[in-house]
């Protein structure tokens, strides 16, 4: 359920200051693809 809140957060306010997962990976210096399972839900590796 966390997972579920955190991934719907992560993905509300990357959208509500119009940024791309490339943008806002590039501002947390992780890759895109990483921002893409975060809001996918997947918090692993």
């Amino acid at each position: 359920m966390e997972n579920e809140k955190t991934r719907q957060l992560i993905l509300k306010l990357r959208k509500s200051n119009q940024m791309t997962q490339k943008d806002l990976a590039a501002k947390l210096h992780v890759s895109d693809k990483a921002v893409a399972k975060w809001e996918r839900g997947i918090f692993h590796s």
